[in-house]
């Protein structure tokens, strides 16, 4: 009967997934047989046209999250390690209770913070100082008006390490106290044993941390509306304004005039929940080709 139970309860998770895949697949029909895999590679987005084509908020998607984990992954991780490894435990504890809530934080609040507070401080000091000293590269060229990328995978940043630096911690603090013990014993100092031991046992639960923030990255809509810009077009600026796939949809289905249209709005849909699928995938066999590589 537990058995039964418990087969059902995992069994569920593979249907809804299933489910949800065949739903996008099957009401996205009219974009693909229209445009085929041109939807992919296309950069018109033209709803009076007829012609739509998902490559600007594909890129916009990708480029937001990459900024996004290059600010939070190294703040993450650190701030985990700083909170299992070397904080007393009155402040770990204290600083633990706020991340978790700001975890809790709703998406909109981020943005609103963003729009308000962030995006000015970007445009007042910030990014003068990356233009004096990065201009010559071209993600810091061009005019910066406040939304763009760049603030975009700011406040996407912000969101997410506290899911990098809640799920870092506990997997740091699973670590065996004897795999300490062992490397102060052998004479190594606080220090290194937390870089040599500690962070490679537990290199697999950081991983795992690290990619479910990027699926939150890929997928957050309402605080990346608020100060991406929303132009579908592609800039090799980080300071221009862009687009990403889930504020598309947000701000274009309701108001979507045809069936080709919301087709091509449910086709964005089924593009972002594979490039998530896929984005997983790649992190399982990151994780099961590092442990090989332990084990060998």
């Amino acid at each position: 009967m537990a058995y039964s139970l418990t087969l059902l309860a995992a069994g569920t998770i593979f249907l809804i997934t299933a489910v949800i895949f065949y739903e996008l697949y099957a009401q996205s029909v009219l974009p693909r047989h229209k445009f085929g895999w041109h939807f992919l590679v296309t950069q018109t987005w033209d709803p009076v046209a007829g012609q739509f084509g998902a490559l600007p908020f594909i890129y916009g998607t990708v480029v937001t999250s990459m900024v996004a984990m290059l600010i939070a992954v190294p703040q993450g991780i650190g701030s985990a390690i700083f909170l299992s490894e070397l904080a007393p435990p009155r402040i770990s504890d204290a600083l633990t209770f706020m991340i978790e809530l700001l975890a809790a934080v709703p998406s909109v609040l981020y943005g609103l913070i963003g729009f308000y507070v962030l995006v000015p401080i970007l445009q007042a000091d910030l990014v003068p100082v990356l233009r004096g000293s990065l201009g010559f590269l071209p993600i810091f060229q061009g005019a910066f008006y406040g939304v763009s990328y760049f603030s975009a995978g700011v406040v996407l940043s912000i969101m997410i390490v506290p899911f990098i630096i809640s799920v870092s911690r506990e997997v740091l603090m699973a670590v065996p106290r004897e795999q300490r013990e062992a490397a102060l014993a052998l004479g190594s100092t606080r220090w290194q044993t937390t870089w040599r031991v500690v962070l490679p046992f537990a290199f697999k639960g950081i991983m795992g941390s690290i990619f479910l923030a990027l699926a939150r990255a890929l997928g957050e809509t309402m605080a990346v509306t608020m100060v991406v810009g929303n132009t579908p077009q592609i800039k090799a600026s980080l300071l221009a304004p862009g687009y990403s796939i889930a504020a598309v949809i947000a701000n274009e289905f309701t108001e979507a005039v045809g069936d080709l249209y919301k087709s091509s709005l449910i086709e964005l849909g089924l593009v972002l929940f594979t490039v998530t699928f896929l984005i997983n995938g790649l992190a399982r066999l990151l994780i099961l080709a590092t442990r090989r590589g332990t084990a060998a």
